[in-house]
């Protein structure tokens, strides 16, 4: 097995303000050699949107967008005639193919919203642009990880033009989680949102991330309440 750690004071940074960000990877402003992309995931945003601001239109091509408030609500409007609010609890997709323009607000006026935008390189490009979101809010179950996207059409999952898996889960402390690597060219690059977590004799704290690859399954043993994410994605 190989792994990559990702600290999250290491992150890049950007301020404007009305927007608060961390980029796990080059984006903007903020390049770094080492951390241009881990296998088909390029984009690993997390926003913090004052009340009332956001992104005004603006264009996506071949690329595959994920979206994930942590907290708060966004608004969502775009140029395929989808227009929607997004709250925590719910993920948005979005296969930006061969166009689309798009523009996402805090719906809060009182309050900030904290979300996560995720970028994947798609399987297939120039593919007819596609939206679509969903809650999970009934289906996360304590210590158990929720699956939230697959490249599977049929299922309770969204779907994504990418054979990348995105799941989610709370675990209390103590927990042994075994998580499978979807496919043999797959890697997956495990990112605590909230507590602590050991792989590999490596600890993970608050936004931490590790990229493992190299290995058909991981051992993540929680060391507190722990709440994660786990994109399962090819290495290219």
């Amino acid at each position: 097995m190989k792994s990559i750690f990702y600290p999250a004071n290491e992150r890049g940074t950007s301020d404007h303000g009305w927007l608060k960000a961390n980029f796990s990877f080059s984006f903007a402003s903020y390049y770094n050699p080492d951390k241009v992309q881990f296998g088909a995931l390029r984009v690993l945003n997390d926003d913090i949107i004052a009340e009332g601001m956001g992104f005004g239109a603006h264009p996506h091509d071949n690329m595959e967008i994920i979206t994930i408030p942590l907290s708060g609500a966004l608004e969502h409007k775009d140029s395929m005639g989808n227009t929607g609010v997004i709250h925590a609890g719910e993920v948005q997709v979005m296969s930006a193919g061969t166009g689309v323009q798009h523009s996402e607000y805090n719906h809060s006026k009182t309050e900030a919203a904290n979300t996560l935008q995720i970028w994947l390189f798609p399987r297939e490009r120039n593919v007819e642009p596609r939206y679509d979101q969903k809650s999970f809010t009934n289906a996360f179950k304590q210590n158990e990880l929720t699956t939230l996207i697959s490249p599977e059409k049929n299922g309770d999952a969204l779907w994504i033009n990418q054979d990348a898996t995105f799941a989610m889960g709370a675990f209390d402390a103590a927990q042994t989680i075994n998580y499978n690597i979807s496919r043999p060219e797959n890697g997956a690059y495990i990112f605590v949102l909230e507590g602590s977590v050991k792989i590999n004799d490596q600890i993970l704290n608050k936004k931490d991330a590790l990229g493992v690859y190299d290995t058909s399954s991981i051992v993540i043993d929680t060391q507190e309440s722990t709440r994660l994410l786990i994109i399962d994605v090819p290495m290219l």
